[in-house]
């Protein structure tokens, strides 16, 4: 059975897309523990991050990189953090999260937002790219 983020990838479930190639997707988290937060995955389903391929590693690591830059240039925030934990969803991902305290990294907070403001997010960060 396909992850939710397998069925994000194919368009079968709506997401507020900020980056994409051929092997690589960003979207912002829909629950996010800060304004901002972006999920990086491969297209290939592939559960836990370090069964990727090590080539498909190391590029999903670069994907993350400039995604985080337009992330920082994007939402006002003294770092981006990155995070892998895997246990959300069986698919492999990077969470990109802009942080201004500790805080910003407890998983059990978020933030609430208002479609309209995911969709002026989503297309501000991607002009940053």
């Amino acid at each position: 059975m396909s992850s939710l983020f397998t069925k994000i990838v194919k368009g079968e479930v709506p997401a507020y897309k900020i980056a994409e190639d051929s092997q690589f997707l960003a979207f912002l988290d829909i629950n996010p523990n800060a304004r901002g937060h972006v999920l990086c995955i491969p297209k290939k389903e592939v559960d836990y991050i370090f069964d990727l391929e090590e080539e498909v590693y190391q590029e999903l690591m670069r994907f993350s990189r400039k995604v985080a830059l337009a992330l920082k240039k994007t939402v006002d925030c003294k770092r981006v953090g990155m995070a892998v934990v895997g246990l959300e969803v069986p698919h492999a991902h990077v969470h990109l999260i802009p942080l201004n305290s500790m805080s910003d990294m407890d998983f059990s907070n978020s933030v609430k937002m208002e479609d309209e403001e995911f969709k002026k997010l989503a297309e501000s960060i991607h002009v940053n790219l």
